[in-house]
């Protein structure tokens, strides 16, 4: 019988962390500055455990291994997508992340492309999005003055807006933004800057990786291009917010249901979060409840479904 696989999040607290996971989404939280609810997840770092069917208390990856038909015998030898969700309680460091060439040379493991659908921000929020540097020699030498000011651009946002960052894109996540975060299945981060913050945990500042960092940045930096389709279905809205070619890795979708929305796949299976409202998810004749802070996957079983109540969701599917 086609099913839905609903999964439980895993959390992971950091230094820039807050609690509006809790206060937000009702979630369950461990102690401490929890900044990173990895949703759906197949990374070793917090796979996600399926809660219901066939497969409950089973790990996404296993599955994924182990029934590659449910996945459209994917070609990617591990998971190849990551949902979170980011609260920015204080400023993430200054970062960038490698592509697939270098993170395999150097990591072994996937690089990391990633958008960000901004959950809410508050008032003036920004994000350190992109550089200054024209040549790599003049990105080598302000990152050695350490002329940050100079170096790193912002970007205003608001709830609503939806930012893609390539690998090799210079950029933080500023205090006050939560986020959800489509990515490659990466956990691999070159820092640039810290605040020059200390770890409560360790005493010590954190690590920076500037000659790594300066090896993977994209010189110089242009803003992608985003042009978002918007479709109305009755009282409902599909946008797709970015796809290929642009988006190699992934197209994400803002689906805005009012009432019923009937949907079919598009691609061998999809990653599903709702970030807002409630309804009722249906497949194969069966009804499962949905509200705010539930995250699925749709198999390649499950070619059709239909979602009914008031609800705003981030859907993605991976083109590898």
């Amino acid at each position: 019988m086609a099913e839905p696989f609903f999964l439980t999040p895993v959390f992971h607290e950091k230094i820039w962390g807050g609690r509006r996971l809790a206060t937000d989404f009702n979630y369950q939280l461990p102690d401490g500055k929890i900044g990173e609810c990895w949703a759906i997840s197949g990374h070793p770092h917090g796979p996600s455990q399926i809660t219901n069917g066939r497969y409950q208390g089973q790990l996404l990856p296993d599955i994924y291994r182990d029934h590659p038909e449910l996945f459209g015998n994917s070609h990617s030898p591990v998971f190849p997508l990551l949902t979170k969700i980011l609260d920015a309680e204080a400023s993430l460091s200054v970062q960038v992340h490698p592509d697939d060439e270098y993170a395999a040379e150097h990591e072994h493991e996937l690089g990391k492309t990633e958008c960000w659908y901004v959950i809410s921000a508050e008032p003036g929020s920004y994000l350190t999005y992109g550089h200054s540097a024209k040549t790599r020699a003049q990105l080598k030498d302000l990152i050695d003055h350490q002329e940050w000011g100079q170096l790193f651009l912002k970007r205003p946002v608001k709830a609503g807006d939806f930012v893609y960052v390539p690998s090799g894109t210079i950029h933080a996540l500023n205090k006050g933004i939560l986020v959800l975060e489509t990515q490659q299945s990466s956990d691999t981060t070159y820092r640039l800057y810290d605040y020059d913050r200390v770890d409560a945990t360790t005493g010590q500042k954190r690590a920076l990786h500037l000659q790594q960092a300066t090896d993977v940045t994209t010189v110089p930096f242009e803003e992608p291009h985003l042009t978002p389709v918007v479709e109305h279905r009755g009282s409902s809205t599909i946008t797709t917010l970015v796809a290929p070619p642009l988006s190699p890795y992934f197209t994400v979708y803002k689906w805005e249901v009012s009432g019923e929305l009937s949907l079919t796949a598009q691609r061998p299976y999809t990653l599903v979060s709702v970030i807002k409202g409630q309804g009722q998810l249906t497949v194969d004749g069966d009804a499962y409840p949905l509200q705010k802070g539930d995250h699925f996957l749709l198999p390649a079983d499950v070619t059709a479904w239909t979602l009914t109540g008031e609800l705003t969701m981030i859907a993605s599917t991976s083109t590898v």
